[in-house]
């Protein structure tokens, strides 16, 4: 059956689809809302899949345009900063912000899902259909064909839009056709979940944190949930002697983590379970060119520039999609033609700056953080702060509180950085002179 020829097709009800079928409704757009897969309220999350959300300042935007902010933040649990976990010692506590109190927040991302997924069904407008697996697309007429439990169903549309994440069909019935290249880069990295639950309880560790065990070639991390539990994710080479599949035995998991994660076993009862039965998931960087083909169909979030996970805003900078092509939609009068090049020529350099600012992370992560002379880079970097407030902004705080297009925050950080290192040679230059009058003066 063939629906309505007027409706915007959202492909994908992950976060990004179920936010972008808020903000068309909210436009007065008759929304079709597709999903793969069954309705996520009705059934279990996968194992080993939920990967918590770090939400910060530009996805609290988002959902506060829609007034779901509230309704979010009162499950979030704030991390004000990280809490580095070393083999042998104590742990260290490192702000995000100069003054302490700024934080993003843990978000169970199923929690996050079902809440949007609730909101855009209640909008006037919004038809969802769940078990729909889009298998073809016909760019020029919008029209759609789907695989569902009931046999193959064939609908249509004025305007496709892919939110349906970095395997995205949406963008493989556009390669299929030749009209958008793309690039996968995948790291030699893969990531497994483990559970901490509550001890006793209450939280076996600081909840106010976000947990880093570094350890050079390889990590582990921890987000806290309302449950008071922890979910832990390795991310771990996925070949060699230090990757996932080096460890067979039960003995052999036991053995690697008492060495390298010593804290963990004496509150992970199931370890060994997580390890040997969870998946190991994929990490890798998406880009694609076009976004949008013809002002009628376009790639959004993870589908059009999916990142590695290192610097906590793959669901963030997806929102922020939202945002920007409902502005696109403003200034364009509602033109899609219009909108959606302007859209990808707003987004593109932003989600390039992301991409590259994620992956410095993952080695700022998994090998600086414990480092004395990164300690020390951050109490000059917040000095500064203090010393030049609103003139100095670290990139981790412009990332993550604030709303500054990431491409501009890569430039201004590059800025701050030539004239710190001016002013530190200079200052060295100031004192080896002053060094060498001295000595002079006593001979």
């Amino acid at each position: 059956m063939t629906g309505e020829r007027d409706e915007i097709a959202v492909v994908g009800a992950g976060l990004a689809g179920c936010l972008l079928a808020c903000f068309l409704a909210r436009r007065g757009h008759p929304v079709a809302l597709y999903e793969r897969r069954p309705d996520p309220r009705s059934g279990t999350p996968e194992r080993g899949r939920s990967i918590n959300l770090a939400l910060s300042e530009r996805g609290l935007d988002a959902l506060r345009r829609i007034g779901l902010a509230e309704q979010v933040m009162a499950d979030a649990l704030p991390m004000r900063g990280r809490m580095i976990h070393p083999v042998g010692g104590p742990t260290g506590f490192q702000p995000y912000s100069v003054s302490g109190d700024r934080a993003i927040n843990s978000i169970s991302r199923g929690a996050l899902n079902n809440a949007l997924l609730a909101a855009a069904a209640k909008l006037p407008g919004v038809r969802i259909a769940f078990e729909h697996r889009l298998v073809g697309l016909d760019p020029a007429t919008g029209t759609m064909t789907f695989e569902t439990p009931g046999g193959p169903v064939t609908e249509g549309a004025r305007v496709v839009l892919g939110t349906d994440g970095a395997g995205s069909a949406v963008r493989g019935q556009l390669l299929a056709h030749g009209l958008v290249t793309e690039s996968v880069d995948f790291l030699d990295y893969g990531y497994k979940e483990l559970t901490i639950p509550p001890l006793d309880g209450d939280f076996a560790l600081d909840p106010g944190a976000l947990h880093i065990w570094p350890r050079g070639t390889s990590m582990m991390i921890a987000l806290p949930n309302p449950d008071r539990s922890f979910t832990c994710t390795l991310f771990w080479p996925t070949h060699g002697t230090a990757g996932f599949a080096s460890l067979g035995s039960p003995a052999a998991i036991e053995r690697h983590f008492a060495q390298h994660y010593p804290d963990l076993p004496p509150i992970a009862p199931n370890l060994v379970d997580d390890y040997q039965h969870n998946p190991v998931g994929v990490l890798g960087t998406v880009r694609c060119d076009p976004w949008q083909v013809d002002g009628r169909v376009a790639l959004l979030g993870d589908a059009a520039h999916a990142i590695v996970p290192f610097y906590g805003q793959g669901a963030n900078c997806a929102f922020e999609d939202v945002v920007e092509l409902d502005r696109c939609l403003d200034e364009c009068a509602g033109d899609w033609s219009a909108a959606l090049p302007l859209f990808q020529h707003r987004r593109q350099d932003n989600a390039e700056a992301i991409a590259r600012m994620a992956l410095a992370n993952f080695v700022e992560m998994r090998d600086k953080v414990a480092s004395p002379v990164f300690r020390a880079r951050k109490q000059v970097e917040h000095a500064l702060e203090r010393a030049l407030p609103g003139r100095y902004v670290s990139q981790y705080e412009l990332v993550s509180f604030s709303t500054v297009p990431y491409a501009q925050v890569r430039r201004r950080v590059r800025r701050q950085y030539q004239v710190v290192g001016l002013a530190v040679a200079g200052l060295a230059a100031v004192v080896g002179a002053a060094v060498a009058l001295g000595l002079r003066g006593r001979g």
